[in-house]
């Protein structure tokens, strides 16, 4: 009998005594600590339409995108085979194979600024490799 009192009643009977110990010295209107909540918010994110599609990729231009997440050549070969590939089968689109800056979640606005001053037609962004 002492040993399950050891076992079990003491860690319960410690966190009893912490809790009167440094739980009490704070103000009543205090709380002890703050949680987020789990649930779903009342209202979704306002949703933004996708572009809209291209009828052909005949003659413009494919901007291939390594968004940097599995490193600084993580999906230089795929894009590069890509590229290869569109040369070879659709020799009339253009591939430019860019790098965004910052980590995977960070923003890159000059790059999308890029992207559109120079009339990319399309983007691939993307994590391979």
């Amino acid at each position: 009998m002492k040993r399950k009192f050891l076992i079990f009643g003491c860690p319960f009977l410690i966190a009893v005594l912490l809790v009167v110990a440094f739980g009490f010295s704070q103000s009543d209107s205090a709380p002890l600590i703050t949680v987020l909540s789990p649930a779903v918010a009342n209202r979704l994110a306002e949703r933004l339409p996708l572009a809209p599609r291209l009828d052909t990729l005949e003659g413009k231009t494919v901007y291939m995108v390594d968004i940097n997440w599995g490193g600084p050549e993580a999906a230089l070969s795929i894009f590069e085979e890509m590229q290869a590939w569109f040369a070879k089968n659709m020799p009339t689109v253009k591939t430019v194979i860019k790098m965004k800056r910052g980590g995977y979640e960070a923003d890159d606005p000059a790059l999308w600024k890029e992207i559109k001053d120079s009339r990319g037609d399309a983007a691939i962004l993307g994590v391979s490799g």
